[in-house]
């Protein structure tokens, strides 16, 4: 078999099998965070949760296609792991900087939520005016 095919497939193998094990720890520990971040609405964070895993999976997976091909010239076995560590590599690195989006994105909410439930009730009026026709 060709060395470029070979690492076309390790490449897809290992990738596709990276994301997927990524999007299910990210969504079975995700699910605390989102009902959180929603005021204990479970339904809700159950429901986004499953909407930012389907997103990351498109995203995640269509950039691995994206990024499938390769110029490299790809004959010997060093030259199959440099290509597959420049590949896999910034697959890792789409991977976490998606994730750390997530992530941010979601805390702010959280803070957000947070603020508002703390808030304090408006000022109770002292005094009334008194309006004459």
């Amino acid at each position: 078999m060709d060395s470029l095919v070979v690492t076309y497939v390790i490449y897809i193998v290992l990738s596709v099998g990276l994301t997927v094990w990524v999007g299910r720890v990210l969504s079975s520990n995700g699910k605390v965070f989102l009902v959180d971040v929603f005021r204990g609405n479970e339904e809700l964070a159950v429901t986004v949760n499953r909407l930012l895993v389907v997103g990351f999976y498109l995203v995640n997976l269509g950039f691995v296609s994206w990024f499938l091909r390769t110029r490299d010239t790809v004959e010997e076995a060093r030259q199959v792991f440099e290509t597959l560590s420049v590949k896999v590599g910034t697959v890792l690195v789409v991977l976490g900087v998606l994730h750390i989006t997530n992530v941010i994105v979601l805390s702010k909410m959280r803070r957000r939520s947070i603020m508002d439930a703390q808030a304090e009730p408006p000022i109770v009026p002292t005094a009334h005016t008194v309006v004459t026709a």
